[in-house]
């Protein structure tokens, strides 16, 4: 890697830790009813929960808590879903946006609801500002707020002890949106109209370039159908334009709340790659700060509720060490040319440059996709198609762990913290004791609700994959057959169980068949762990505390951060290890076996 991979790299995770251990001690207090901010909003507090009908005081089992969770995002489906079929008919749509067909709204709805943002659309000409704004944006701030939640409520659940209280939905959900990602957006799309970023309502405009382009435009007849030529084929005659239409839009206070809240979803189709939501180095890298910034502070806020913040730092070092490694694997690879270039006369010391923007580089484009892609973000700054084959592999191994290293907003957390039970188990059958996390005694139904949380995602990752290549529509949307579009295939389907969005660009997946497959793999992705979490948190909260013991374990130490990385490697990635050798690892032999 080159001096300047390393010194970002650096800087990146000391900024991170620096801003990460005062919002931890935040986040802990306000989602405790503490501290000036929950004292300074407690009068708008009561006015919502009055004005909704929520009793505040009212703890909730696990069931109550899950069945709130579950209807709160079916409303968020329900409501983003009709915005999109209705936008033609609604205000703030200056380019006169047609609505949005059945399938794609459907898969738009479930992702933007799971948090997994993945679009098959481009935005910029698709949704109209209002869907943008009301739908998207807003559900943005509610799919993390939702993360959020139900890792506090797993938290309580090893904090707690002889109760069924897991606290009160409904609460969380507002605290951890009013007091936590909407004070930080509003700061972040300040910083980031400052670098550049646009935020207007204007209708898109025509400007005149500097030079004249000129392109092959379809050839029509008097009636304006295409003209066909001998084969059949649409005719084209050559053509000019001086002009250029620039898409306009509320981009900074979309972009604030996908990256804080590990949405990802981008305003235009190029993402955080377009010069209108990602400008300048600067604003690059303090997107992927802000990527990180809560799961990495959300491992402190765990030390602080369970009342030792040993365990919030071990959990957040296991997370860091796997970071720095596959960090230093994507840009390291990516460093590397592609010898069928090299062998015409390219340059081998400029690396593998195709599909990366030449404002930010290698290095900061190979980080970024390590960032987003392990915290379950899916915003991009490079294509990932492009990338060189094990580099590529990489972004999918990532998502291939389980988004647990860092994570998404509250779901790397409780993905870890799953693992870490995991963990003590395994480590319980070794020296044959029962297996105890932070006091409680894990039992069979706890890890039954663990496997479950555990085997879900490999299951709809693989299966679908299977589904996709063995039928015809499947295949269809593949544009470059082979090894690579095996790997397109199985990035759609990893990217949308692990709730990710980002995506390998060579695949066609605004289809009937991807749109409605996608959609399920997102659905059951997000809440066939999100149910099985809260029942172990459920099932923790009414175990009594054990003492403290000299037989116990200690999960606060470096052997216990060596076990938790080996089970999250061992358990998460081993599903995987056959599809990764039919798609990267091949194609990457294929490459130096062609060169």
């Amino acid at each position: 890697m080159s001096a300047h991979a390393w010194t970002l790299l650096g800087v990146f995770l000391a900024v991170l830790l620096l801003a990460a251990v005062p919002l931890g001690r935040y986040i802990a207090d306000v989602m405790e009813g503490r501290g000036f901010a929950v004292r300074l909003g407690a009068r708008l507090e009561v006015f919502l929960y009055r004005a909704s009908g929520v009793r505040p005081h009212e703890d909730m089992g696990w069931k109550s808590y899950a069945l709130a969770i579950l209807l709160f995002n079916l409303c968020g489906f329900v409501a983003v879903y009709a915005l999109q079929r209705l936008q033609a008919w609604l205000p703030l749509n200056p380019q006169s946006m047609a609505n949005v067909s059945a399938d794609s709204a459907f898969n738009t709805a479930v992702s933007f609801v799971t948090n997994t943002n993945w679009q098959g659309y481009a935005g910029e000409s698709t949704m109209s500002y209002l869907t943008q704004l009301l739908g998207l944006a807003v559900q943005n701030f509610l799919s993390a707020a939702t993360g959020i939640v139900v890792v506090i409520a797993l938290i309580r659940g090893f904090a707690r002890h002889t109760t069924l209280a897991m606290g009160n939905a409904w609460v969380d959900l507002t605290r951890a949106t009013l007091y936590v990602l909407l004070p930080l957006a509003l700061l972040f799309a300040a910083f980031l109209m400052g670098q550049g970023v646009i935020q207007n309502y204007d209708a898109y405009r025509d400007v005149n370039t500097v030079e004249v382009t000129h392109y092959d435009a379809p050839k029509l007849d008097a009636q304006g159908q295409p003209v066909l030529d001998a084969q059949s084929a649409p005719s084209t005659e050559p053509a000019e334009t001086r002009t250029q239409t620039l898409p306009m839009g509320p981009v900074a206070s979309q972009e604030a709340i996908k990256l804080l809240g590990t949405n990802g979803g981008g305003f235009f189709n190029a993402n955080s790659a377009h010069p209108y939501e990602n400008p300048t180095p600067l604003a690059n890298f303090v997107q992927m700060l802000a990527i990180f910034l809560i799961p990495a502070a959300l491992c402190l806020s765990f030390g602080q509720m369970v009342g030792d913040r040993r365990q919030g730092w071990a959990v957040l070092i296991a997370m860091a060490l796997m970071f720095v490694v596959l960090a230093v694997a994507a840009m390291s690879f990516e460093q590397q040319a592609n010898p069928l270039l090299t062998q015409h006369g390219a340059s081998a010391a400029a690396g593998n440059m195709e599909g990366k923007e030449t404002r930010f580089g290698i290095a900061d484009s190979g980080l970024f996709a390590t960032v987003t892609t392990l915290a379950s973000c899916g915003a991009v700054n490079a294509m990932h198609d492009s990338f060189m084959p094990l580099g590529g592999l990489v972004p999918l191994l990532d998502m291939m762990l389980g988004e647990v290293v860092f994570g998404g907003v509250g779901t790397g957390l409780y993905g870890m913290l799953v693992f870490a039970v995991m963990a003590v188990f395994i480590a319980g059958l070794m020296i044959g004791r029962t297996p105890e996390y932070l006091g409680k005694k894990i039992e069979a139904y706890d890890m039954k609700m663990v496997s479950i949380a555990i085997l879900v995602t490999p299951l709809l990752v693989l299966v679908g994959t299977a589904i996709a290549v063995l039928s015809v529509a499947g295949v269809a949307g593949v544009a470059n057959p082979g090894a690579h579009g095996f790997s397109e295939i199985l990035y759609a389907f990893t990217s949308a169980a692990n709730n990710n969005g980002s995506a390998f660009a060579g695949l066609s997946a605004n289809t009937p068949f991807y749109n409605t497959l996608l959609g399920l793999a997102m659905w059951f992705g997000r809440f066939g762990v999100i149910v099985p979490v809260l029942a172990l948190a459920g099932s923790l909260a009414a175990k009594k505390r054990v003492a403290a013991h000299a037989g116990a374990m200690p999960t606060h130490g470096p052997l216990f951060v060596v076990l938790l990385i080996g089970v999250v490697l061992l358990v998460g990635a081993l599903n995987y290890v056959p599809a990764l050798a039919l798609g990267p690892v091949v194609e990457h032999l294929m490459l130096f076996a062609s060169h």
